[in-house]
């Protein structure tokens, strides 16, 4: 399948403590496994997924430091990828975790890149602006 964005990340809506950004599907699934949402059968499920991504993708030296980066999936070799992690988005559907899939091509500042993945620097503020009036066409 060829995506006109190269680069994919799935987040939810509550944000990681380190970094003030919305959190990754992995932080996603082991919240709900270290909170016990996850019955036993999909915890083993997750930590399967989870050690397979941890053999198979590289951790990427900004993560390991807990430094303030976010990872994207490259679309152009994410077809493996996203094949094993579809069971993680199903167990986020089946305990009805929000998650969305956000495809880019302006993640931000690439401080690492490998075959799969981009790590991008989290921009230190959040920029909150009033909400937009509300408008119609009719106006």
């Amino acid at each position: 399948m060829e995506s006109r964005y190269k680069y994919l990340r799935i987040q939810g809506l509550e944000l990681a403590e380190n970094t003030m950004y919305a959190k990754g599907v992995f932080s996603m699934c082991w919240q709900l496994v270290q909170n016990d949402v996850m019955d036993e059968e999909d915890a083993d499920l997750f930590k399967e997924i989870d050690a397979w991504f941890a053999d198979v993708l590289p951790y990427p030296p900004q993560c390991k430091n807990n430094e303030k980066v976010v990872c994207f999936f490259k679309t152009e070799n994410s077809e493996e990828m996203m094949k094993m992690i579809r069971p993680a988005l199903w167990l986020l559907e089946k305990y009805e975790h929000p998650y969305f899939l956000v495809y880019t091509n302006t993640p931000g500042e690439i401080v690492y890149e490998d075959k799969y993945q981009v790590v991008v620097k989290v921009p230190g503020i959040l920029n909150i602006e009033p909400l937009q009036e509300s408008w119609s066409p009719e106006d």
